[in-house]
């Protein structure tokens, strides 16, 4: 039986994703569970069977078809399924990883995790070190990890990093290494066979992979969620428009906008790429211009990733300067980096926007209580896709999820209906 213990499916979560993969395991937890109860409910009926003694059929073939003497747990209640591995992650002081798994996983559908953005400091060494690491860190870390899986004989491995490492070195500008498509190629003969990410960068790095299996889920559910608790989606109250940030995020922009039927509008940006930002202040972006009109409405931006913030802040203010009312962004991997977290507390006091939604996929823990900061949870839609995966079935809807974007606007706009008799 899939949907109880014992199952293929098996987490590891190395030290940078453990916060992401625990949040994960709890959607799994509650899907498992509500699948084998409807499963439960369903064959009891059709076979006319006693619920409690199917149960009871289900823990026995269990029992039965496991390799150990049998299973653990009672037999005639549920067994939920354990999918993480327990697993001991050293760092030595030369710098070096090393990931021993205390449990096997030969056999086994592996997903590893890993948030290549947490700069939050780490417990390693069995709590004896607290680390604050990087990602070229996180990195060799993912790969000591999937060497360390492929090694102990998984069956399968699939790599679950919501923040793609390099992905902004996808193309060749001049004497340059295309270094996310030299990452993928590493992966690949390091014999993962899938990966799973979050708006990945460019659609260029998808097609670096020779063997690999790349699904990028979005967040545009989840934003407009958030959205639409904080801004009237049908236009009665406010008029909204959705503001393309500069021209690499218009189809991301003009998704939203044909999803929400509202108008678009963009950002020109001309900039001295000579230039490399190290912080909010430094921006590259020498002149500003807007294509649409956002006087007296709210604007809204979608964009997939945050740096250091300098050309979002700078965004915001140029909207704010054009008679925006509200500035509201939305970023699928709010990174944050450097000093950007103060630089926004800054601009939200001064008034240059009202709210950044952003996604749980990278961890922080200084921005859980910012009054400008939403944090949408993105763990529900990575459980959906590995469950989806692990029993090989579609994951169609979830990939392109215009159709429930398009029953949440209805469900808004219905709700504004009845508050109005």
């Amino acid at each position: 039986m899939p949907y109880s213990e014992p199952t293929n499916l098996a987490i590891v979560a190395c030290p940078g994703g453990e916060v992401f993969a625990d949040e994960v395991i709890t959607h799994l937890r509650h899907m498992y569970k509500h699948r084998f109860t409807l499963k439960n409910d369903v064959i009891s009926k059709r076979y006319q069977l006693d619920k409690t003694e199917l149960i009871k059929q289900i823990n026995f073939g269990s029992d039965i078809n496991t390799s150990d003497i049998c299973m653990k747990g009672a037999t005639d209640k549920y067994r939920p399924p354990v999918f993480k591995v327990k697993a001991r992650f050293t760092y030595f002081m030369n710098g070096e990883f090393k990931t021993e798994l205390l449990e096997c996983v030969r056999g086994k559908d592996v997903f590893i995790f890993q948030d290549v953005e947490n700069h939050e400091v780490l417990s390693l060494n069995d709590g004896k070190n607290k680390l604050s690491l990087s990602v070229n860190d996180h990195v060799m870390s993912l790969l000591v990890t999937i060497d360390c899986v492929r090694q102990a004989g998984a069956a399968n491995i699939t790599i679950v990093v919501p923040a793609y490492p390099y992905s902004r070195q996808h193309k060749k500008k001049g004497r340059e290494g295309l270094t996310a498509s030299m990452l993928g190629h590493i992966y690949e003969l390091l014999g993962v066979k899938r990966i799973i990410t979050l708006d990945i960068h460019s659609r260029e790095i998808i097609n670096a992979f020779s063997t690999i299996s790349l699904e990028n889920l979005h967040a545009s559910y989840q934003i407009i969620r958030e959205l639409a608790k904080i801004v009237d989606l049908t236009g009665k109250t406010e008029d909204l428009v959705v503001v393309s940030p500069d021209t690499g995020a218009i189809d991301r922009n003009k998704f939203y906008a044909s999803g929400l039927k509202l108008p678009l509008a963009m950002i020109y940006k001309e900039r001295d790429y000579s230039i490399v930002t190290q912080d909010a202040h430094s921006t590259n972006i020498k002149a500003i211009k807007l294509l649409g009109d956002v006087r007296g409405k709210v604007a809204f931006l979608a964009d997939d990733m945050l740096g250091t913030g300098g050309t979002l802040l700078k965004a915001m203010q140029f909207l704010k300067e054009q008679g925006a009312t509200k500035v509201i962004a939305a970023i699928s991997l709010p990174f944050f980096t450097g000093n950007a977290i103060e630089l926004f507390d800054e601009a939200y006091h001064k008034g240059l926007f009202y709210r950044v939604i952003g996604t749980n996929a990278v961890y922080h823990e200084a921005l859980k209580d910012k009054e400008w900061y939403i944090n949408t949870n993105v763990s529900g839609l990575f459980a959906n896709v590995i469950t989806r995966v692990h029993h090989n079935q579609s994951l169609s809807d979830l990939l392109d999820n215009r159709n429930i974007i398009e029953k949440l606007v209805k469900q808004d706009a219905s709700v504004s209906d009845d508050d109005e008799q």
